[in-house]
This record gives structure tokens, sequence and C-alpha cells, in this order.
């Protein structure tokens, strides 16, 4: 469709007219979709590691994503956990109402999820990559998923038919983006389409391509405040969990010590040359590790650098596919007409508080990335700050593509505000509800306004208040402050609110896990 306006010269007299281009109501969507990429690790944020991000070119094709278009400064995800994540953005529901509280947990039966309804609306839909669901399986009309977490080497993938015959030979992130390239390629080109192409990387134990094994080797990662964190602020729970780099980061998987034919782990995976390769550039630093006899924050400090480099090398993998994928849509002339937005399934530590994880609702692990390009609709550069949540993603994929969205989700579409107009009752503060116990990080659920995050946890049931506008990194509690009894009311008010909202309650609650040994737990969320 075509809107004809009279230009300047009819007015004088002179026979003219321009055309210019209405939105096509049946947009193209690209949804690459990365596991655990905090918010502070890209270019375009105003984050903590932003400006570091920008000079050592980490992200540059998501930066230029987001100079062509958007990016959400309040994203935030309802439960910060890979599985429950991926659960909220197929079906725009909380964790208690899809069935996926856990991690590696289903999508419980009868439970509707959002390409039926681009497919109803004519688009051919895809997925490939990760999916983490245990047993559910994909209703896209192509698919191909990692089993579980995936590797970085050699991928096994399933498809329709189950588990492929043999291993995809190379570096994960650049086999998926291959396979993605190939079903544009290969798609059926009379219809639109919805491609989600989703990345292990940078998930533990963050295993880069050997193109950036030497990257950033000789750079200082800029150590954040809190890294000697001794959560003096907080109560029991920040105490008792076990997710901290200092002391349950191993030296051998996350931090590649030693280096031999049988570890780490994954690396069973490589061939001879690609561990050659591996040893070549680990070695030397291993055997300086060993001498130098590191103790104490001098240890801690090594393994944030350590395992920072390796994040951003693997993040630094994520972002050469976000540039093949655009080249490739401007190489076809797809560009115009093709929404390409990345996320990730939540946030993540790189040192804050000590940590490396997620988990938590406070600010790192709750905020997920949103970047966004929509040629002739989001205008270039803009930074919206409207509150969205993963619970979003499903009603504003079906709302771009032109469906009907279902009644009865607890997301909504926010496709308004990515047109400029932000509907008067949008909302003004997020739930959160953490279940699954991992790393021994305590169950717990709260609610992020503009300004404060109150958290309950409900097991010991302690409360805790933090005041992001005097306190943004979260170290230290005021929900006892005298000065702070009056927000304490509301804020309890609108936790209640949302809770009856979502029909959320404590008998929804899953088994608690928390209580199996720190070993199994981290193996089984990590």
């Amino acid at each position: 469709m075509r809107r004809i306006i009279p230009s300047i010269l009819s007015i004088l007299g002179i026979s003219a007219i321009v055309t210019i281009a209405a939105p096509n109501p049946h947009p193209n969507i690209v949804f690459i979709f990365s596991d655990d990429h905090s918010l502070q690790t890209i270019g375009a944020y105003d984050a903590r590691l932003s400006e570091f991000c920008k000079k050592q070119k980490v992200t540059p094709n998501l930066d230029r994503l987001a100079a062509a278009g958007g990016l959400f400064v309040n994203s935030f995800c309802g439960n910060s956990l890979c599985s429950p994540s991926r659960a909220s953005v197929l079906t725009g529901l909380h964790s208690h109402s899809n069935g996926v509280m856990l991690l590696d947990h289903p999508i419980a039966p009868g439970v509707w999820t959002f390409p039926g309804n681009l497919r109803d609306a004519g688009y051919q839909t895809a997925v490939i990559g990760k999916w983490h669901l245990a047993s559910t399986r994909p209703t896209t009309d192509y698919w191909r998923i990692l089993p579980g977490q995936g590797t970085y080497w050699h991928p096994d993938l399933i498809g329709p038919d189950g588990k492929e015959k043999e291993a995809h030979k190379g570096y994960t992130t650049d086999i998926l983006t291959d396979m993605g390239l190939d079903w544009l390629q290969h798609r059926d080109k009379t219809k639109p389409f919805m491609l989600m192409l989703q990345h292990k990387a940078p998930h533990r134990p963050w295993i880069p391509p050997t193109r950036y094994y030497q990257w950033l080797a000789d750079v200082k990662i800029p150590e954040p405040e809190s890294l000697f964190d001794d959560y003096s602020g907080r109560g029991s729970p920040a105490h008792n969990q076990k997710m901290e780099i200092a002391k349950q980061m191993t030296l051998n998987e996350d931090l590649k010590l030693p280096v031999n034919a049988k570890s780490p782990g994954e690396n069973n995976r490589m061939t001879d040359a690609e561990r050659a390769d591996w040893q070549a550039a680990f070695g030397p630093r291993n055997e300086s590790f060993a001498k130098a006899n590191l103790q104490g924050r001098e240890l801690t400090r090594w393994k944030y650098q350590e395992y920072m480099k390796d994040y951003l090398r693997c993040i630094k993998a994520v972002d050469d596919s976000v540039g093949r994928v655009l080249d490739y849509l401007k190489a076809e002339g797809l560009d115009g007409n093709t929404v390409v937005i990345y996320s990730a399934d939540q946030g993540f530590y790189n040192g804050e508080h000590g940590w490396f994880d997620k988990r938590w609702i406070y600010e790192e692990s709750i905020h997920m990335p949103f970047i966004v390009r929509w040629p002739g609709v989001v205008k270039p550069g803009t930074r919206f700050i409207p509150m969205v949540q993963n619970i979003d993603y499903a009603a504003t994929f079906v709302d771009i593509a032109g469906g009907k969205v279902p009644e009865g989700l607890h997301g909504r579409s926010f496709a308004p505000i990515l047109r400029g107009q932000t509907p008067a009752d949008w909302r003004k503060s997020v739930y959160y509800h953490y279940y699954d116990g991992g790393h021994s990080v305590a169950r717990h659920y709260g609610v992020r306004t503009d300004r404060y995050t109150l958290a309950h946890f409900y097991q010991t049931d302690e409360w805790e208040l933090y005041d992001l506008q005097k306190d943004p990194q979260q170290m230290r509690s005021v929900y006892s402050q005298p000065a702070y009894a009056k927000t304490v009311v509301e804020l309890k008010a609108e936790l209640e609110r949302l809770r009856k909202q979502y029909k959320d309650s404590p008998d929804l609650d899953p088994p608690d896990r928390s209580k199996k040994t720190t070993s199994a737990s981290e193996k089984k969320s990590s």
C-alpha cells in the first residue's frame, strides 16, 4: 500500500506527486535470542561495561542494529532462569501458569504458544538453536534444536525425526548461523517469515571459537566496585548463595585449567587439531598462573579477568552472527521489510557482588537486553523507557505480524510503543518470582518499579527494599528504615495486586529443590 501526498510543486500549480511507502502490514521477523547475555556488555547500552565494549569493539553489529532502530532501557524477565524465561517468551505467561517454574521442565500440556498464530497470519516459521524445554517440541514449520544445554563444539541437533545421526562439525554459534541463513535462502519466498535464531552462547562454561582465543589477552577488564561485596547490607539469602567467583567458579572447566586431553569437559568433543590450538593458546597462560601461586583477592581478580575474557569472546562470536544476518538481509533486499530483534533470556552477573550466574530479582539478573530495528516504524536511535517483560514478547510478535492475539495472556503487545504510541494504562511495575533453588539462591518473589525493588524471601520470611535512585548498585536494603515505611506499605500493596492479577499463590510452588547438594545443583543449573 502506498499513500499519495501532494508535493509543494503541485501547490504551486506544477503537476507532480510524491509517493511514500507505508509500512508493510506483514513484515518479516528475525528474532535472535542468546543465553545469559548481560545488558552491561553491550556497547549500545549505558551500562557498567558499555564504554569498554565500544572501545574494544565487542558488539559492533549489535550497536549498529541499535543505531538503526532502538533499545529498551527497562526490559525485564519474570523469572531469571533459562527454561522459565523461554517458556514465558513462547506463552505470554508467567512461570506458575505455563508450568515451567524450574530448569529443564516442559510447558504444561494445552498451553498456547505464539507460532501457530503467526502461521494463521500467513507466516512461515522456523526455530534453530537452543530450546531447553525438556519434552516440549517446537510448533514451527521448521525446527532444529540443541539437546538440553547443547555444546560449544560439534553440536548434536534434534529435529522432527529425532536426534540427527551425525553431529555438525565446527563451532556451535557459527553452525547455527549457517543453518539460519540456509533456511532463509530456501524458505517459501511467497510468504512472510519469522526466523528464531537461538544461540547457546554466552552460557557457562564460556568456550570461545578458535579465532578469538587470543583476543583481549593483554587487556584488563574493568572490575565492578562490588566485586568484594560482603553482603552486610542484605539478609541471609545473599550470605547463603553459592555463585561466587571466589568460591564456586571452577579452575578446570570454567577457567580452562589444566589443559589436557580430557579437560575441560566440553572440549572432549574437539578434534586433536582443535585441542592443539587450545593448548597453544591457553597453555602458556596456565603455566604463568601456576608459577604465580595467587591467593585471596588476587586469585579472585585473576579468575574475574579470565572469566570475563572468555565470556566476551563468546559474545563476540554472537555479534559476528548478528552481523552476518544483517548483511544477508541487506544483500537479499529484505532489510527494508524485516523487523530484526535481539534479546537474551535474562541478564547475568559479570562480577557484580562477586557473582556469576543470574536468578535474583536484583538489577543485573532481572534486566534483559531488547534491541529492535523496524524500518519505517522505529526511529533510529530511540531509547524506549516503558517497562516491558518477556511475557510481552508473544503478543508483540503476533501483533507485528497482523495476527490475532488471544485473550488471557499475562503479557500484552508493546507494538504500539514501537510505533511511538505508549498506551496510557501501560504497566508501572513488573512482577518477579524465582523458584528453582540452584546455586542455593533462595526462592523469592517481588516487584520492581521505576525507583524501587521490593523482594520477599518467603521461606525465611525476609524482606528487602532497594532505592535505585539513591543506591543503584543495590548494596544496602532500606526495608527497616522508618523513612521508607510508607513506601513499604505502598509496594506491598502493589505486590499483592500483581499476585492477584496473575493468580499466583504459594500453593502453586513446585517441590523444593534447594536441599540438593551444591555440586548437583550447580551442574543442573549451569
